[in-house]
């Protein structure tokens, strides 16, 4: 080898560790079993989440329906995941993931049966939902929580990406298998395949040692849920990035609009697409992220691709071609993994005492927001259209993402303080 082809490959060495994904937290046993046991889950949790929302609109024809679903779930979603994080910081942490995936599990095999047997009754899929999300709202916040005991201090950003990255890589292969078996099979196939993957998370998490709680007194009591949500309370920064983040999922938000626009536009096979668009560019963004983290002014750069976000939806939902939305709402996907990352950094700014209760809040926000958006989205294109309703929640996200920026400079000031 050439001195001139040496130093071309250093370049190309130090190129791609600046801007690849750092797989260095996958040299811990135990988070690597963990890290595993999310992978296969996810994918299989993909199947459910697709299968529910069409098996209610074949049951119902009705967008409304769709959207009435996913917010059944929202309030046990909240209330849950805001005391899974006092649990989180209270008792150990093994025991309590294994506890609440078994019942996500149970609730599972609930929608399994029912699918199976054609009962086609809305409100029994409904109680499943409401008790499928109240336990992922423990399961959650601890699932997050312990991951500064799995790797090393300097790793626990990379753990983080990892573990988002590729829940979006399952979000990507999920919808499309999911699309591919319901239409070859029904329902109850989707279901089925949730469930068996779903032993895999159960098997790694009882390989995981005790996760008992270092120097806390907590009883995941209401004071102690009281507690942290006082510490919030007094943190602008982080309730802004809250706000902006449920701006972004409550009025731009169309999933729900999914089975609607697959029904009448583009074909049941498009149905795979649509929902895997946004976690196609999300893992573009992840395993390409090596340049996010030495962004300085990160408070214009979160609101950059939360405006970014709502233009890209509002594109997808104007544009008649398959192939033109899901490419649109990729970019929209990427925008939201960028956000994310920087929403995750203020978050990782507070004591370690309470990252169990706030990282319940956030995931309440994360996933409390696109339920809410689903409803929007869904009331809103009954009265009007899907096409109405996809376009205005975008161009209204881009909106009030701009005005929450010039409103409160906080936000905008916000610089990372390591470089």
């Amino acid at each position: 080898m050439t001195a001139v082809e040496e130093e071309n490959k250093q370049e190309a060495g130090g190129w791609l560790r600046r801007h690849a994904i750092d797989i260095r937290p996958l040299k811990h046993p135990a988070y690597r079993r963990i890290f595993v046991g999310n992978a296969v889950s996810f994918f299989g949790v993909q199947f459910t989440a697709v299968a529910v929302p069409v098996q209610v609109y074949a049951i119902t024809k009705s967008a409304l329906w769709v959207g009435v679903s996913s917010f059944v779930g929202l309030v046990p979603l909240i209330v849950f995941s805001i005391w899974g994080g006092a649990i989180a910081d209270a008792y150990d942490r093994r025991k309590v993931l294994v506890v609440s995936s078994t019942l996500m599990w149970l609730t599972t095999l609930g929608l399994l049966a029912q699918a199976v047997l054609h009962l086609d009754n809305a409100w029994l899929m409904l109680a499943l939902i409401a008790a499928q999300s109240a336990a992922f709202g423990i399961n959650s916040p601890v699932r997050q929580a312990i991951i500064p005991a799995l790797v090393s201090g300097e790793e626990v950003a990379a753990a983080n990406t990892l573990g988002f990255t590729v829940s979006n890589v399952a979000a990507i292969g999920g919808p499309v298998g999911a699309g591919v078996v319901i239409a070859a099979f029904d329902f109850s196939a989707a279901y089925a395949v949730d469930a068996v993957l779903f032993t895999v998370v159960l098997w790694a998490a009882l390989r995981l040692p005790a996760l008992p709680p270092t120097g806390s007194s907590n009883r995941a009591g209401v004071r102690d849920v009281r507690d942290g949500l006082r510490f919030l309370a007094g943190h602008r920064l982080i309730l802004l990035t809250f706000a902006i983040d449920i701006a972004a999922m409550v009025l731009a938000m169309p999933k729900a609009l999914f089975p609607v626009v697959a029904d009448q536009h583009f074909g049941a096979s498009s149905l795979g697409w649509l929902y895997s668009s946004i976690a196609i560019g999300a893992v573009l963004a992840g395993v390409s992220s090596g340049w996010i983290g030495r962004v300085r002014r990160q408070g214009i750069a979160l609101v950059l691709a939360v405006v970014g976000w709502g233009l890209a939806v509002a594109a997808a939902g104007a544009v008649p071609w398959l192939w033109a939305c899901v490419a649109f709402m990729a970019v929209a996907g990427a925008a939201d993994m960028i956000s994310g990352v920087y929403r995750q950094t203020v978050l990782l700014s507070a004591p370690d005492a309470m990252r169990g209760r706030l990282q319940g809040v956030f995931f309440a926000v994360v996933a409390g927001g696109p339920r809410l958006g689903d409803l929007r989205a869904g009331s809103v294109a009954d009265v009007t259209s899907a096409s109405f309703s996809w376009v205005s929640g975008g161009i209204a996200a881009a909106v009030v993402a701009v005005i929450l920026g010039l409103t409160f400079p906080v936000l905008l000031r916000y610089t990372d303080t390591t470089h």
